[in-house]
């Protein structure tokens, strides 16, 4: 329930997120796809939701540092190196404060399993870290990791605001069998994850335990559906293999979709590949 409370207000946080969205491409290609998946398997119950931090809810939940981290790990935004197997990974989002207002400069480490469900304990393969940028938003480049035993599939990352303590917390996956029987698991932690032509796509904010002024909430400027010398139009249903054009330069699309303001070719390259 990203972008409804259990009354039916909308979130502080979705608003802001659309905002902040409206002016970057990073994440507006998971909020812009048809038939993102937060999957259930069959008999598995809905997931307890992800804090929000429009109420006054509690931060995202920390979770055990396991018997593998390392410091001092690569900047890097990407985990791919030459030679890496594995089906590609891209998580993306944004980390808020307790007012639900983005955190910039935040320090993001992650560490994962490889495709065998090894971990790299002499090198950095698969470790690195990153800052949000000015919109609080990170995007991390890597591989689904690897299973071993006792475990369910999941990440590993460290968050730290300037000047607070670290969150030590996992991201996991859904519809994986292991999710039910793995002590550690707690579906608050549950990322939304879509295929995409081979790869995968996965999105999830995080709230942080910093004060902040709630401020004004925003209110996201709307795309205009006329675009001037482009044949795109929102409301179009476009198919595989369709071309537009927009901000003279022609697209392909890439999979079927009725198009919608904000999600323009440049925005969603999920659904439009340059001509």
């Amino acid at each position: 329930m990203d972008h409804e409370t259990s009354t039916g207000h909308v979130t502080r946080k979705t608003v802001l997120r659309a905002a902040l969205a409206a002016g970057m491409a990073a994440p507006a290609v998971l909020m812009g796809v048809p038939a993102l998946a937060r999957t259930l398997t069959a008999g598995e119950a809905a997931p307890a939701l992800t804090p929000e931090c429009d109420d006054g809810d509690d931060p995202t939940p920390p979770q055990t540092e396991g018997p593998y981290f390392k410091p001092n790990s690569p900047l890097r935004s990407s985990l791919l190196e030459a030679g890496t197997t594995g089906v590609r990974l891209t998580v993306s989002g944004y980390v808020f404060g307790l007012a639900c207002r983005p955190i910039s400069g935040v320090l993001l480490d992650f560490w994962q399993a490889d495709v065998n469900g090894a971990y790299d304990n002499t090198g950095f393969r698969f470790r690195g870290h990153q800052f949000t940028d000015a919109t609080g938003a990170f995007k991390l480049t890597t591989i689904v990791p690897g299973l071993y035993p006792g475990r369910t599939r999941h990440i590993h990352v460290k968050l730290q605001a300037p000047g607070r303590p670290v969150l030590t917390t996992q991201l996991y996956f859904p519809g994986e069998p292991r999710n039910n029987t793995d002590t550690i698991f707690d579906p608050r932690l549950l990322m939304t994850v879509r295929d995409a032509g081979g790869a995968r796509e996965a999105a999830f904010d995080f709230v942080l335990n910093v004060p902040q002024d709630p401020g004004p909430t925003p209110t996201p400027t709307p795309t205009p559906t006329g675009v001037p010398g482009g044949t795109w139009a929102a409301g179009t249903g476009y198919r595989a293999g369709d071309t537009v054009t927009y901000g003279g330069l022609g697209y392909v699309c890439l999979q079927a979709h009725t198009a919608q303001a904000g999600w323009e070719p440049p925005n969603v390259p999920a659904l439009w590949r340059t001509a």
